[in-house]
């Protein structure tokens, strides 16, 4: 091996060793912030959807800082209003404490939720909310890299219920997935935590 190829193998094998040790590090300050002080595993990745504005957007268009994500429909009788206002709540208290955090809901019933009905959802709870849609393959797409489960039940009504999951991500731009959590935490806890991580990273 030349000396120039010798050095540029050298730095590579550095900045590889660098890259683990931040990631390394990074991941054993935010279990600070679990309560199971572990980090979950893989989450989140490329998508491309819908907004309610109409507009394709992807992934980096929408998760531009702390964002909060969650996975549900417009249709939803019980369980996603009120994640959903929970979660608005929540990024109120964050804002009063300086921290921005986006709230966004993604739908698993594309065949109703269109860009209209999404808007008429979301104003109605936050006006920084935004929601996505898209084809079913694009959302399909989107549920499988965070994980998410959405299985309409039988039925030929329009009134259809959707069996889905329930927990919200915490995502960022630079680390992608940081925190998820259940359903039954408060707004006042789910600020907590969120703030804990974001004043982390």
């Amino acid at each position: 091996m030349t000396p120039k190829f010798a050095f540029i193998a050298a730095g590579a094998v550095i900045a590889g060793l660098l890259g683990g040790t931040y990631y390394w590090t990074q991941q054993r300050t935010l279990e600070a912030c679990l309560p199971g002080g572990t980090v979950a595993g893989d989450i989140g990745g490329p998508f491309t959807l819908v907004s309610e504005t109409g507009e394709t957007v992807t992934d980096a268009d929408v998760i531009t800082g702390p964002t909060l994500v969650y996975f549900g429909y417009t249709f939803c009788p019980d369980v996603c209003p009120l994640d959903t206002a929970r979660n608005a709540e929540a990024v109120e208290l964050l804002a009063e404490k300086g921290h921005e955090v986006k709230p966004v809901f993604i739908t698993v019933d594309p065949k109703r939720d269109t860009p209209e009905e999404l808007t008429f959802f979301t104003d109605a709870l936050h006006p920084e909310m935004l929601g996505l849609t898209g084809s079913e393959a694009q959302v399909r797409a989107a549920m499988r890299a965070y994980r998410a489960y959405g299985q309409a039940q039988d039925g030929d009504d329009a009134y259809y219920l959707v069996d889905h999951s329930t927990f919200s991500y915490l995502m960022f731009p630079e680390i992608g997935f940081a925190d998820f959590y259940r359903r039954d935490l408060t707004p006042e806890d789910l600020a907590e935590r969120i703030a804990c991580v974001i004043d982390t990273v």
